[in-house]
């Protein structure tokens, strides 16, 4: 089992390209397919913590039920929202990537796992369109223990 896990959707491109980032790094990473395995509310709520965000901050509003489920309407809680994500996980923005330095989505850009990834700096990766990533080595500092 791998230290490193991608929610995936593998239809998305920004997806596949985190993923083939990672494995560019040669790290294979735990694939969470989540339209196929959707993550629990515990997990969700996790994920959103580790991150930072709020839950309006991971919703999909293209090529999911978002508008006809009126989801931009202030009226609905973080748990409801939850509930819709649990019952569509299209809803959820992807990847979300989790590595020993930290959790993020990985949106719009694929090449924002680079931060997350506890290797030294990566040579030129060629994306699906065929833009070149140059790696900076830039990362996160690994968080430290209480």
């Amino acid at each position: 089992m791998s230290d490193i896990t991608i929610f995936h959707n593998p239809n998305c491109g920004t997806s596949r390209n985190t993923l083939a980032l990672i494995r560019h790094a040669g790290i294979e990473p735990d694939v969470v397919e989540y339209l196929k395995t959707p993550p629990s509310k515990e997990e969700l709520r996790k994920l959103l913590a580790e991150m930072g965000l709020s839950v309006r901050d991971i919703l999909r509003e293209k090529g999911t039920p978002y508008a006809e489920l009126g989801l931009a309407d202030p009226k609905w809680t973080d748990e409801q929202l939850l509930d819709f994500i649990g019952r569509h996980p299209i809803l959820m923005n992807r990847p979300i990537v989790r590595t020993p330095l930290g959790t993020k989505l990985c949106r719009p850009s694929s090449e924002a796992v680079l931060e997350l990834l506890p290797v030294p700096p990566l040579p030129p990766f060629t994306k699906e369109d065929g833009e070149v990533v140059k790696d900076s080595g830039e990362r996160r500092p690994a968080p430290t223990s209480r």
